[in-house]
């Protein structure tokens, strides 16, 4: 495929005449300013332009020229790319589109996946399993799985509609009404009620028993918590965890 004339395609910042420049020069090491530069322009706070797609066949060879254990950031930012819905500029489905970029990033994913450093690395886990996720089309959690680094998913009651927080950290699962990033100590916390997982069905089963068979043994018990129950801080309503995430995401 013939390179794109960039000078004709909108980034974040305008015109995307940087881009060549800066694929060019990115390296393994996420603290490269080229990766900086490239999710400013590319993917800004979630939002992909023209320029973004262009990037996809880019992004997949350099992913495939290098070692598996160093794709993290090609697969990572194509991965948020690929799931984009926010697309001002005009929607684009990669899954149609870039579909062999597309499948091609998934298999390099399950590659990079199977190496032992990120089977003992949870948060680099969850990056790339969101990734894999976004390429196989996943809805909802090819974005937001990364939520389980945060710690955090916002929620609105379906009662109430007020607003909680779902809290995801170490041994600590509850809703409350407050970020712990406010750090106020005397905010009601009510634990979670984490899901069975004999029973789950559809996506909860896919993404518990995946987990599992990676061995990663914290991310599986956030996500009971995920596909659980919880209680309103503010009135006490019980509900899905992840049908509130969902419809908040949706909103």
């Amino acid at each position: 495929m013939a390179d794109p004339d960039w000078s004709e395609l909108i980034d974040a910042y305008g015109t995307a005449e940087s881009i060549p420049g800066l694929l060019e020069s990115v390296e393994p090491e996420l603290d490269s300013p080229s990766w900086d530069d490239l999710w400013s322009r590319l993917c800004h706070q979630g939002t992909v332009y023209p320029a973004s797609f262009a990037a996809l066949p880019r992004l997949t060879q350099i992913a495939r020229s290098w070692p598996a254990e160093d794709r993290f950031g090609p697969l990572v930012l194509a991965g948020a790319i690929v799931a984009s819905r926010d697309q001002p500029f005009g929607t684009i489905d990669a899954q149609v589109e870039h579909a062999v970029d597309v499948g091609t990033l998934a298999t390099l994913t399950e590659e990079a996946m199977a190496q032992p450093g990120v089977a003992t690395e949870p948060s680099t886990y969850v990056c790339l399993f969101q990734a894999l996720l976004a390429f196989e089309g996943v809805e909802v959690w090819g974005e937001i799985l990364d939520g389980l680094n945060d710690g955090e998913y916002e929620v609105d009651c379906p009662e109430c509609d007020g607003h909680n927080f779902i809290v995801l950290r170490n041994d600590r699962a509850f809703s409350t009404a407050e970020s712990l990033y406010t750090k106020n100590t005397s905010t009601k916390r009510i634990p979670l009620s984490p899901a069975d997982p004999t029973p789950m069905e559809g996506i909860a089963k896919r993404l518990h028993s995946r987990v599992v068979a990676d061995g990663q043994n914290e991310i599986a018990a956030m996500l009971r918590h995920v596909f659980g129950r919880a209680t309103c801080a503010h009135c006490d309503a019980a509900f899905r965890v992840d049908e509130a995430i969902i419809a908040y995401w949706n909103a």
